[in-house]
């Protein structure tokens, strides 16, 4: 089972197991996504070692614009590259504006050239 992903900056044990949580590793896992490149909310559940909560990871990044360091939101996307979080976003078109401004192309609210712009944390991190 993967270890969660610990934040560089590391509080006392006994005082990050009181403030530490899932959506803090989801979000340091999407942190690390670069720019011009995308996720899928199953991938970060994968990586994680929880491969059946990618809703949890949705949720998550619902509550990502909360997140401080920020959190590039428009980064991560349904399993078949689907926006289909831009409800979330003001304006909902926002997502693909910041998607297109990074170099990826969106037609029809689903990203054009999947694999290519794929990042999967496990090839990239390490497990």
């Amino acid at each position: 089972m993967k270890q969660p992903v610990i934040p560089k900056k590391q509080a006392p044990v006994k005082d990050r197991l009181k403030t530490h949580s899932f959506f803090d590793d989801v979000w340091e896992v999407a942190r690390q996504i670069p720019a011009g490149r995308f996720t899928t909310y199953g991938t970060i559940a994968n990586y994680l070692g929880t491969g059946l909560s990618a809703r949890m990871v949705g949720w998550a990044m619902n509550g990502a614009a909360h997140a401080t360091p920020m959190v590039p939101a428009h980064r991560v996307v349904n399993r078949n590259g689907m926006l289909s979080a831009k409800a979330h976003f003001s304006p909902p078109e926002l997502m693909q504006q910041l998607l297109e401004g990074e170099g990826v192309i969106v037609a029809n609210d689903t990203i054009v050239n999947f694999e290519k712009h794929f990042w999967d944390p496990a090839k990239e991190l390490g497990l």
